[in-house]
């Protein structure tokens, strides 16, 4: 029987039906990213951390009104943040897109679009933006550039992200299951916990790494003695939040988005130590854009899904820290600067 691979671009894009865009400012030190389906799809959401900032996401319940979405944005920002999804939105409206209750001249769609927010505020960028605050133009700029391909690390929503005391960044990652399923998962690392075991760089995340998608480390050393959390962030950094979206080809109702959500949420404590802080925000949606059937065992499949994406998840995280960069003339410590061998 076949075994289940990354797919070809090993990005969230490898999801029939999705392009994502990003956009950010090296003197703000912050930034967009925005993940738009081809068609409006099923949306949901699950809120875990204790000081989230979010956008429409009571909308997204399975008993609520609307039960697709135009885009996903997740931005740096912390509530400032939030206008990014007022440039996208702006963009979908103009050319039409959006959920219409009533078709009438004169009447605009109303796009509508979930959104997420970090904090980035302290990180040392320029953020005397007064009365403007650049988000709705990066929101903009975002959703114009989308592709299927897009990089990784430091960039778009994760440009002013730290992930504990390491730089984090914008991560994705892929897998093509057994039975053709395409599940994929994009992450905008912000964490307060870390991201690697105690005492080395071994990322928690590395039981679940395909190749060397993130190093190549393997899971020796990997242990977490109670209450050493590693390279965590102080106390004094109690401002975090981790966002995410995954996705899946597979047709989904509502109430089974939600569910790929809840299980997805997963990913983050396989990769974060710890993780859902009270002064953690973290948010993950889930995308389905109804390409296949969940066929004659629906929970069976659903649960699979879930699995598979929670896993992506986890290696989403890991190869957003794996990708950081350092901001140009800053001295910020990346994954790529610990040692090898056991820090001392």
């Amino acid at each position: 029987m076949p075994t289940s691979a990354p797919g070809a671009r090993n990005l969230i894009t490898d999801v029939p039906g999705l392009k994502v865009g990003q956009a950010q400012n090296g003197a703000l030190r912050s930034g967009v990213t925005v993940i738009l389906p081809d068609t409006r799809a099923v949306c949901a959401c699950d809120v875990r951390g204790g000081a989230p900032g979010t956008r429409e996401t009571d909308a997204l319940a399975p008993d609520a009104l609307v039960e697709a979405v135009d885009a996903v944005t997740l931005s740096g920002g912390s509530v400032y943040g939030l206008a990014a999804a007022d440039g996208v939105a702006a963009w979908l409206g103009a050319r039409g897109r959006g959920f219409t209750l009533t078709r009438a001249a004169g009447v605009p769609p109303s796009p509508v679009v979930p959104a997420a927010i970090l904090f980035d505020l302290a990180n040392g960028g320029d953020k005397a933006w007064g009365e403007e605050p650049p988000y709705r133009r990066l929101g903009r700029e975002a959703i114009e550039a989308v592709s299927e391909e897009f990089e990784l690390g430091s960039v778009g929503a994760g440009c002013g992200a730290m992930a504990g005391s390491l730089k984090g960044g914008v991560g994705s990652a892929s897998v093509i299951a057994a039975d053709g399923f395409v599940v994929g998962a994009l992450v905008a690392v912000n964490c307060w916990g870390s991201v690697v075991a105690p005492g080395g760089r071994t990322f928690w995340a590395a039981p679940f790494e395909i190749g060397a998608e993130f190093g190549g480390l393997g899971p020796a050393g990997l242990s977490g003695p109670p209450d050493d959390w590693g390279l965590a962030k102080g106390a004094a950094q109690a401002r975090n939040t981790t966002i995410a979206c995954v996705a899946v080809d597979a047709i989904l109702t509502p109430a089974q988005a939600r569910r790929l959500a809840v299980m997805a949420q997963d990913g983050l404590a396989r990769a974060i130590r710890p993780v859902h802080a009270p002064f953690d925000g973290d948010v993950v949606f889930a995308l389905s854009t109804a390409r296949r059937p969940l066929g004659d065992r629906p929970d069976l499949t659903l649960a699979r899904l879930g699995a598979l994406a929670a896993d992506c998840l986890a290696r989403a995280v890991a190869r957003g820290v794996h990708q950081a960069a350092p901001w140009p003339g800053s001295d910020v410590r990346c994954w790529r600067d610990l040692p090898a061998a056991k820090l001392g």
